[in-house]
């Protein structure tokens, strides 16, 4: 019987805490382009809208994006460390359409003030946030794991915006 192999950790070296940064800044660069969409749209338009019962306080949506887009920065920095030539390259690529699927669905659904746009939106989103996780993978069961929120969160937020698109036809 063999034992799996223990986790990997990424070298902690300046290269490696440059690139965290960079991971976490590229991440929250993400959370702030998606805010320049959303804010300006909370009121009165969203706050007009029909919500399900199940919608969230708006407080907690700052909450928990901040949380999963730290838990982004850090499972990209361990792909960017952890892999190696095309299965680092091809994470890398998932990584950003999902992350640019995540900015677009702000400016789909806010922005645009359209729950349909939202909806069409969202649906390669979370099959994007889906392939990232797939690509991390083979690199980084841990940087998978990392991802597994998110995709939960996107999941929510799918039916969501689906319940809302439906209550406001």
């Amino acid at each position: 019987m063999t034992t799996p192999a223990a986790p990997r950790h990424p070298p902690l070296s300046p290269r490696s805490l440059l690139v965290l940064l960079g991971a976490l800044a590229l991440s929250f660069l993400a959370a702030r382009l998606g805010s320049i969409a959303t804010v300006p749209n909370l009121a009165p338009w969203y706050e007009g809208l029909a919500k399900p019962w199940f919608t969230p306080p708006n407080a907690a949506f700052p909450i928990a994006w901040s949380i999963l887009f730290a838990l982004m920065g850090f499972a990209l920095w361990r792909v960017a460390m952890l892999g190696e030539g095309a299965a680092r390259r091809r994470a890398l690529a998932a990584f950003a359409v999902q992350l640019a699927l995540n900015v677009g669905w702000s400016f789909a659904f806010f922005a645009a003030q359209s729950p349909l746009l939202g909806m069409i939106e969202i649906v390669p989103f979370l099959v994007s946030i889906l392939w990232t996780i797939a690509a991390f993978r083979p690199i980084d069961g841990v940087a998978a794991a990392l991802l597994c929120p998110y995709a939960a969160w996107v999941a929510f937020a799918a039916v969501l915006n689906a319940a809302i698109l439906s209550l406001n036809g």
